[in-house]
């Protein structure tokens, strides 16, 4: 399956820049003083609220988690860095099954975010679980769904090489998880690599999202729009600015029976990166999926993610 309709979200206690982080996203915009960093916390947790509301409200099962004050993870509002769901039917016992993946991090105090995860991720049923974090130890990183973009349906992962995705954990995961992937590099207009491959890249059903400009090697370009054909993605493309608005940080969904009895798909995205799209790439997506966009302008100023990065998939 591509898409879920349950997914798992941190509620934020202590949510703020975060200087272990800031060395390699570019996203990210340093607060000037304490009170602001309060002011900041506070309007995550308004805009965390409204945007939890609003996916319940289109039929998605949202697991709440309540982060605690200690130990301090200003990032803990991103899940989907830490681990990803998978399910697959057993080729002897036709059942399902379902596996966790756990990630290397690149930032320690991120790394502590896994604990909290953990005391409502053993609770589920897993029947494997794919434990990277060893990896750290080397200063080797492969960040979730923040390095991978998966096509879930085909069993391929495509993935920008940057400081926090590794190819040779790449290719452990890939071997763990029967993916193939296709990895590449990808700058932003100043030649800044980008730090997670979906700020630039977002695979639904039957659409994927892509700033093709920030791919500037024209080989890998072109295999990567070969890729997404042969798979059966149409591709809509977005600019530099547009990505800037985290216009290719989208997720599709879609909404459980009986708030969805048709199984309309839900496209995740910003209030910011909506307005940045075209009125012509709107109605193209819309021919497809239903856009929920929530309002995540101090979690997308502060944090350098935004709506795709708040959501772990729960399969």
């Amino acid at each position: 399956m591509q898409t879920t309709s349950k997914v798992l979200m941190v509620r934020p206690v202590r949510f703020a820049f975060n200087e272990e982080t800031a060395s390699n996203n570019a996203f990210q915009v340093k607060t000037e003083s304490d009170s602001e960093a309060q002011k900041i916390q506070q309007q995550a947790v308004t805009e965390f609220d409204n945007y939890v509301k609003l996916l319940r409200d289109n039929g998605v099962e949202v697991e709440v988690l309540q982060d605690t004050e200690e130990p301090f993870t200003p990032d803990s509002i991103f899940p989907n860095n830490c681990f990803s769901t998978h399910i697959e039917k057993n080729p002897l016992t036709k059942e399902d099954e379902r596996t966790l993946v756990l990630y290397p991090m690149f930032a320690p105090n991120r790394r502590k975010e896994r604990t909290k995860l953990l005391k409502v991720l053993g609770k589920m049923n897993f029947q494997k679980i794919i434990d990277l974090t060893g990896n750290e130890k080397e200063e080797k990183f492969l960040e979730g769904t923040g390095s991978l973009i998966l096509d879930r349906e085909h069993k391929i992962a495509f993935a920008c090489e940057s400081p926090r995705t590794n190819e040779e954990v790449l290719e452990k995961w890939a071997s763990k998880t029967d993916y193939d992937y296709f990895l590449f590099n990808a700058e932003d207009e100043n030649g800044t690599p980008i730090y997670h491959t979906n700020v630039m890249m977002h695979v639904g059903t039957r659409f994927a999202v892509v700033c093709l400009d920030s791919v500037t090697d024209i080989n890998e370009r072109e295999r990567l729009i070969e890729l997404l054909e042969e798979n059966d993605k149409e591709i809509v493309e977005i600019t530099f600015d547009q990505m800037h608005q985290f216009a290719g940080n989208m997720l599709e969904l879609h909404a459980a029976a009986p708030a969805n009895p048709a199984g309309r798909k839900l496209l995740i995205m910003s209030a910011t990166a909506k307005r940045s799209l075209t009125p012509e790439q709107i109605a193209l997506l819309e021919e497809d999926v239903k856009i929920v966009a929530p309002e995540l302008t101090s979690i997308e100023t502060a944090g350098g993610g935004s709506a795709r990065c708040m959501i772990a998939e729960l399969y």
